[in-house]
């Protein structure tokens, strides 16, 4: 996770740590926090590119883009 956002064209100036919460190998499930220090002012910023569905379209098109 952290080279992919770190490396991101869009979120890599923001991007500051990825932490796992929570593995369960029974389910395969990783839970896991992003931090990104992101700018005050700038306007739609926040509704844009800290869009829950914009970030986790950045990690979806390096999985499609590894294979």
């Amino acid at each position: 996770l952290t080279e992919v956002y770190s490396s991101s064209p869009a979120l890599g100036r923001y991007f500051r740590s990825a932490q796992v919460i929570s593995f369960s190998n029974e389910s395969s499930t990783v839970i896991y926090q992003l931090v990104f220090s992101v700018p005050l002012s700038t306007e739609g910023f926040m509704e844009n590119s800290m869009n829950p569905d914009f970030i986790r379209n950045i990690l979806r098109q390096n999985i499609y883009d590894e294979d």
